[in-house]
């Protein structure tokens, strides 16, 4: 079958798109031209490539149109942030494709009430990125479950890998964090670093979406959480990733406005944006109905990444254990 995949040269496009050609898919990847893997693999030079500009083709309503013409059978969307972006494509693809599978996010859930959370609890999303993803969550499950359109809705968790900074104890994307927690140097933390952060490798993701496909009947009109098998406290986070480097924990914890004067308005928003969400998911339904199995946990994953920015003297480091 024919795959298309929008915004493919990304965090999950570089595990997915390999993945995709060596099941034996005909593999279509749509993108700006402005980036490319993370990762090198030979099943790139197997993949069309197409160049367009989503924002401008959405704006000029010609997107949907665009992607129907490459005669899709399945359609996996990772960059939609918003209702009418998704009506566009839904509404050029009805009829014509076996199933479309959209990139979602676990902050759809917005704040926890029960843990781990499961994909059947109700929405309460804040912000404008957790809002438009949980809008584009309910469109397109509605219009699977109401009118028959075959989409599936994938929830992320904080992903990680190879080739960028992944999210640390702070809910930043510091290199500075790193390196303090390397170095034994003291790291402020607010309240009592009992919040949760919930990472996925990004090849966990990929495998997700494979399985969604390879279970259709299943997958479609659902979402499904693609995370690893437990969540980390951003204290039990920080001290496992200074025993890595082998160096003691030196964690102050003080209270919010003590910590966020130590720090940049955007990196105290980051922060208080990822512990007001204090994400911990479920992953018994994607297990069940689609046998997910996530190979790395959340350390494994943090811990390749870090390790190729070591590797590329982007964190410099005395030792890793």
């Amino acid at each position: 079958m024919r795959v298309v995949v929008v915004g493919g040269t990304g965090h999950v496009g570089t595990f997915l798109i390999p993945r995709l050609i060596h099941e034996g898919y005909e593999v279509v990847c749509i993108h700006r031209g402005k980036a490319k893997p993370y990762l090198s693999d030979p099943a790139w030079k197997k993949v069309q490539q197409v160049i367009m500009d989503r924002e401008a083709e959405d704006a000029a309503g010609t997107f949907g149109l665009n992607v129907s013409k490459l005669k899709p059978d399945i359609v996996i969307d990772m960059i939609c942030f918003d209702v009418a972006a998704a009506r566009q494509l839904v509404e050029a693809l009805r009829g014509k494709i076996r199933h479309f599978l959209s990139c979602g996010t676990i902050w759809v859930h917005g704040y926890p009430v029960t843990v781990p959370m499961t994909e059947d609890l109700p929405r309460r999303p804040f912000g404008e990125y957790g809002i438009k993803k949980a809008q584009l969550e309910a469109y397109l499950i509605e219009e699977a479950q109401l009118r028959g359109f075959p989409a599936t809705s994938i929830l992320p968790g904080h992903i990680v890998g190879p080739g960028w900074v992944p999210l640390d104890p702070l809910g930043t994307c510091s290199l500075d964090v790193y390196g303090k927690l390397a170095r034994g140097e003291e790291l402020l933390m607010p309240h009592q670093g009992l919040e949760t952060l919930h990472h996925v490798h990004a090849d966990d993701v990929a495998q997700a979406f494979m399985k969604a496909i390879a279970n259709r009947n299943a997958s479609v009109g659902e979402s499904f959480h693609a995370v690893s098998t437990a969540a980390m406290t951003i204290r039990g986070y920080a001290e496992s990733l200074a025993a890595w480097f082998g160096q003691p924990a030196r964690l102050r914890f003080v209270p919010w406005e003590e910590y966020r004067a130590t720090v940049s308005a955007e990196e105290a928003q980051e922060t208080w944006d990822h512990l007001a969400h204090s994400s911990n998911c479920s992953l018994s339904k994607a297990q069940k109905l689609l046998d997910y199995r996530p190979r790395y946990s959340s350390m494994e994953g943090v811990c390749e990444a870090l390790s190729g920015l070591i590797e590329h003297g982007q964190l410099r480091v005395k030792k890793v254990a």
